[in-house]
């Protein structure tokens, strides 16, 4: 293990522990014991399939989106769109899905879906990075604003289009196009989870592996550095960014390929920023982001089985004060790097 590796270890669990004590001092301000209710938390999650499934169902999610974080960031480049990345993924999955004949097998139909979703995603994630590279525009500030611009123009084309019978959700994707259920108590866990280790997989053999890899690494660190040993940072970094936003994407398939089978209203909202949380828990690195999105996904599917004893306001706090752990533990990583 190296030294950096170690750092970068100890920063997560420092973040990790750091966010426990502030979630445990919020039990204490509504007058519970966190003791009593992190074991019941862990007690409740391992016993019940369905909260065991469900803790999975949303990992998967936060795996995807949190790999597309922890890509942006590894190019020195912050993308806040995941959320509009992956609300137009879903949306793309969806209108093919319910496009496709019922009689579409899975072998054309899902492949197809996940293309589409991935596709869309990728656009967006592409046009934010070369808006990035082309004009100087704030990465920041233009995900911010195709957010708002994607739940806005989502929300028209489902009036207009999608929804049916005065609901906020459309018709039913083809069958073939549906992911499988893993059968965890009735939990929503469903065959997804294979893509977002794949991509896990992928990234990691990218990142650690290739020259290319080593490329995207070396302009997160010093573009200029970069650019002096002949590497295209601007193509880079739009590259980058496209990967970033089709990873997003790919959220379709676990929130509507995996579980709903329709598209509906936000179905994805939310996703994209705790992301981020999940991207900075997991030091970029993929396998990181893996073992974040397990430990959001079990704060978040764990905490409402807990609403008997706390509310569930305060479970949805808790990924807010993780990327704000994480933020205050990297300082203590570059005052460590800086000394060495």
């Amino acid at each position: 293990m190296t030294v950096r590796t170690r750092r970068e270890l100890q920063a997560a669990a420092m973040a990790l522990l750091a966010s426990m004590a502030v979630g445990s001092v919020l039990m204490l301000i509504v007058g519970k014991s966190p003791g009593q209710v992190w074991w019941a938390m862990l007690s409740r999650t391992a016993t019940e399939p369905y909260v065991l499934g469900t803790v999975l169902y949303r990992a998967t999610g936060l795996a995807l989106t949190g790999l597309a974080g922890a890509l942006a960031l590894d190019a020195g480049l912050f993308n806040i769109g995941a959320e509009g990345q992956a609300a137009v993924g879903v949306l793309g999955a969806a209108v093919i899905g319910t496009a496709l004949p019922g009689a579409t097998p899975a072998v054309i139909a899902i492949p197809l879906c996940l293309i589409v979703a991935a596709a869309a995603g990728g656009a967006l994630g592409a046009a934010i990075g070369g808006l990035r590279v082309t004009r100087g525009a704030n990465e920041v500030i233009t995900s911010i604003m195709l957010n708002a611009i994607v739940a806005g123009v989502t929300l028209y084309l489902g009036n207009r289009f999608i929804f049916r019978g005065g609901t906020t959700t459309g018709a039913a994707i083809a069958p073939g196009a549906e992911l499988p259920q893993l059968g965890i108590g009735g939990s929503p866990a469903n065959a997804s989870i294979a893509i977002a280790a794949v991509a896990v997989a992928v990234m990691w053999w990218l990142r650690s592996r290739t020259t290319w890899g080593q490329a995207w690494r070396a302009v997160g660190q010093s573009p200029e550095a970069a650019r002096a040993t002949g590497i295209a940072v601007g193509k880079v970094q739009t590259l980058l960014m496209a990967g970033s936003g089709a990873l997003a994407g790919l959220v379709a398939s676990n929130v509507v390929m995996g579980h709903k089978h329709v598209f509906e209203e936000g179905l994805s909202r939310g996703i994209g920023l705790q992301g981020l949380a999940v991207a900075l828990l997991g030091r970029m690195h993929p396998v990181g982001v893996a073992a974040a999105a397990l430990v959001l996904g079990f704060v978040s599917a764990g905490g409402l089985v807990v609403s008997d004893l706390i509310p569930k306001e305060l479970v949805e706090l808790l990924p807010g004060v993780v990327m704000l752990a994480v933020a205050a533990t990297e300082a203590w990583v570059r005052r460590q790097e800086a000394a060495s």
